[in-house]
């Protein structure tokens, strides 16, 4: 029994030695295949990676590189006319180089300006080629909600309900034309967004658009939905497809507190008598950019002695906006200046007849004052009636999905 037994040992040993020595010539005959394949395919055994550091041209980076002065400018020329690259971004741009040898001249050049795009420059028989390749995007949809507690603003309850600053300031930028940060937030109130993050093989990259917003004001439930209509433009638009975005913003500046509404009975401090207040104030620190509420033309520029430094701009037949006691105007904006929805048109100050800091804004619908925190004020646009359809096909979509990831937070909705 015990030589049987040994003789079992004996043989399984020869079996292990056999197995072992196939595996050799399996892992062997891999690599023989593998070399042979990259030879016969050419693949670059050689590569370089570089970050674009400050001070850093391609001049310079592809000379380092043993690239000559006359394919230095060849390439210069190609990414320039042909996939719109004039110049290279300090710590952001990431380049390889590869070769087929420590000692061989660069074949390949691979230019990453971003997470979501390539540029490839191969060179071949001594003539170079470039060809953009586009990264495909994991969109993912994801959900937050929160809640205003006590003492809180809205910034800092989107920051608990675990909102990226980027898509709080979208946030801000959209609910500024329905909303007064200051008067229309209370404890108590709820809100939810619906955004876009971006992966790409499967790392977070970025933040994107926000899909969608819900917050009970003091006016009502305001929700906004992104809808892509059928001309190709995207806008924002309310439950029954309405355009959500207006043709101008209630608060100029986002977070800025209200020191003074509109009235017509004030007590002017520094006059001080009675007198109307055809505006609201919104306290800021000097030097606070003022963006305009919306597009128009600049219809007036310069000081007198109660608004200080002021822009008056006119946007349409009936609307007009005016912001008072400017420390300074914004470089290029003057009468006669077309300015978008948006732009800086000057920095807070306290020029004129003020106490503070401040600014002064102002809308006049037809010729007269209206207030600004409750005039209705125009949409852009609205839906026809085919993309209203399909746009309350979509609402009807995002809010089912809403309901599911409500109740299980950590569910995405990928696209």
């Amino acid at each position: 029994m015990k030589k049987s037994k040994n003789i079992m040992n004996a043989n399984r040993f020869a079996q292990i030695i056999v197995l072992f020595a196939i595996l050799l010539a399996t892992v062997a005959m891999s690599m023989l295949i593998t070399k042979r394949g990259r030879q016969t395919l050419g693949i670059q055994e050689c590569t370089s990676n570089v970050t674009v550091s400050n001070g850093d041209t391609l001049s310079k980076l592809l000379g380092a590189q043993g690239v000559s002065p006359q394919d230095i400018d060849t390439i210069s020329k190609i990414l320039k006319t042909q996939a719109g690259i004039s110049g290279l971004k300090a710590n952001s741009d990431k380049i390889i180089f590869s070769r087929a040898a420590d000692d061989a001249p660069v074949r390949k050049i691979v230019l990453i300006p971003g997470p979501w795009k390539q540029i490839e420059l191969t060179c071949n028989d001594g003539e170079w080629a470039v060809k953009t390749i586009d990264i495909e995007r994991d969109t993912r949809l994801i959900y937050k909600t929160g809640e205003i507690k006590d003492g809180d603003s809205f910034y800092i309850a989107g920051v608990h309900a675990g909102i990226p600053e980027g898509v709080l300031v979208d946030v801000y930028d959209l609910l500024a034309f329905e909303m007064d940060f200051e008067r229309d937030i209370r404890a108590g109130q709820s809100f939810s967004v619906l955004y876009e993050e971006n992966y790409a093989s499967g790392e977070k990259i970025d933040t994107g658009r926000v899909v969608a917003i819900s917050f009970q004001a003091l006016r009502g439930n305001v929700k906004m939905y992104r809808f892509r209509k059928s001309d190709g433009t995207s806008g924002y638009y309310d439950e029954v497809g309405n355009g959500a975005i207006k043709s101008l913003k209630r608060t100029p500046i986002n977070n800025a507190r209200v020191s003074s509404g509109f009235s017509m009975h004030r007590l002017h401090p520094v006059l001080g008598f009675t007198r109307k207040h055809l505006g609201v104030d919104f306290r800021a620190s000097t030097g606070t950019p003022i963006p305009a509420s919306g597009g128009g033309r600049v219809v007036a520029r310069g000081y007198n002695n109660g608004h200080g430094n002021f822009v008056r701009i006119r946007h349409n037949s009936s609307y007009e906006t005016l912001y008072g006691h400017m420390s300074r105007f914004a470089k290029g904006v003057g009468v006669g200046t077309n300015v978008r929805q948006g732009q800086i048109i000057g920095y807070v100050g306290s020029t004129g007849l003020s106490t503070g800091p401040h600014l002064h804004y102002e809308i006049i619908k037809n010729g007269s004052h209206v207030n600004p925190m409750t005039v209705k004020l125009p949409a852009i646009d609205n839906l026809n009636t085919s993309d209203k359809i399909k746009f309350l096909d979509m609402r009807e979509l995002i809010d089912s999905s809403e309901k599911i990831m409500a109740q299980k937070p950590d569910m995405f909705v990928q696209l």
